[in-house]
């Protein structure tokens, strides 16, 4: 890949988690062979990444090369198009990591460049470029956001002991990244069971310090047994609190008197229907949902194959109690041809900590 776009590509992570529902994108301007400028887009109603590094570059940009990690508006949202400044900026070449999957903008933004004789080249980084935009991308093409699945638990596959205790599975550093994943997430959601026997609070707190953006906290409460005095309902970020009809009136009432949105949605066997939580989530403009837990709500998306990523952190110890709690629960697998197996698995350490990253390969969805 040429390096160029390798700095574009670090300057879009300089974004993630910062921009939705716009997509993280970094750019750069090259000159003569030479570093002009480089930016990222802005919180909204902020500048895109091109606007940013244009402005930057200034009158050094005329004649020269832009790298950009996601092809440039050519429409009106809630900010000019991206093709006019790259136009006025006097850019000689675009190179696109990927095209946009928004409808408003696929192949368009191209095409107004190269109508405006702007030299066009797409393809440069496109498999890195789609990889940071993940969840940009399935949001665009199916209105839902891109849920992973994390959790940490011991060698024997148990998040907890016997009587339920679960401080501390994971270590310090594993700890220290979960604090850094959320900040880069449009929302966290755990259930019920997990605010009962947790009461977490659920902000992100990287270097043991408020972040500046917050996740959406989503409960998923089917019943209405969350107390109106828990932790996660209390300051430093805004609380959605997913329920059903089965739920009372007066339980919901606390609830909103103590802060939270509360959102009565279809139930499906019982429990809130977890695909009616997404379309919904989608609408309000969530990219990505980072699920926590507990073993119940983790089975549950997984049984209705709406998982696309997981991250699993393995701790070094042995718990060995039979009535411990499982991080995954759910019907689950009858056979081990069932089981879902994960692709492009990566492994890292964190302290004396194994974090396991992949992604679900569905049975029947290639």
């Amino acid at each position: 890949m040429v390096p160029y776009m390798l700095l574009a590509l670090r300057e879009g992570r300089r974004a993630l988690g910062r921009t939705s529902p716009n997509p993280w994108v970094g750019a750069v301007v090259v000159k003569k062979g030479r570093v002009v400028a480089r930016g990222h887009t802005r919180p909204p109603p902020g500048p895109h990444a091109e606007v940013v590094a244009l402005s930057k570059a200034g009158e050094a940009a005329r004649g020269g090369e832009l790298y950009v990690t996601l092809e440039p508006c050519a429409h009106y949202g809630r900010t000019p198009p991206c093709t006019e400044a790259i136009v006025r900026a006097g850019i000689a070449r675009v190179h696109v990591a990927m095209l946009d999957p928004d409808p408003q903008v696929n192949g368009r933004g191209v095409a107004a460049l190269q109508q405006a004789g702007i030299e066009v080249v797409v393809g440069e980084g496109r498999e890195e470029a789609e990889r940071l935009l993940e969840a940009y991308v399935k949001h665009r093409r199916t209105g839902l956001p891109f849920v992973i699945a994390k959790f940490a638990c011991s060698l024997d596959g148990r998040i907890g002991a016997a009587s339920g205790d679960s401080r501390w599975v994971s270590g310090s550093k594993a700890r220290a990244w979960a604090h850094r994943l959320r900040t880069q997430v449009d929302a966290i959601a755990v259930g019920s069971q997990t605010v009962l026997v947790d009461d977490p609070q659920l902000t992100a707190r990287p270097a043991e310090r408020l972040a500046r953006r917050q996740p959406l906290r989503v409960v998923v409460d089917s019943r209405g047994r969350t107390p109106p005095t828990a932790r996660v309902l209390g300051p430093g970020a805004p609380t959605l609190v997913a329920t059903t009809e089965a739920s009372s009136p007066a339980w919901r009432e606390a609830l909103i008197e103590a802060g939270a949105e509360v959102l009565v949605l279809p139930a499906k066997d019982g429990r809130v229907d977890l695909h009616a939580l997404l379309v919904a989530l989608g609408r309000r403009g969530v990219l990505s949902l980072l699920v926590e837990g507990g073993g119940i709500l983790l089975g549950s998306f997984f049984d209705e194959r709406l998982v696309d990523k997981v991250h699993a952190i393995i701790a070094p110890m042995v718990v060995g109690a039979a009535m411990a709690p499982t991080p995954v629960a759910g019907r689950g697998a009858m056979r081990m041809a069932d089981a879902v197996p994960l692709r492009e698995v990566s492994i890292r350490r964190l302290g004396e900590d194994i974090l396991v990253t992949g992604y679900p390969r569905w049975h029947g969805h290639g």
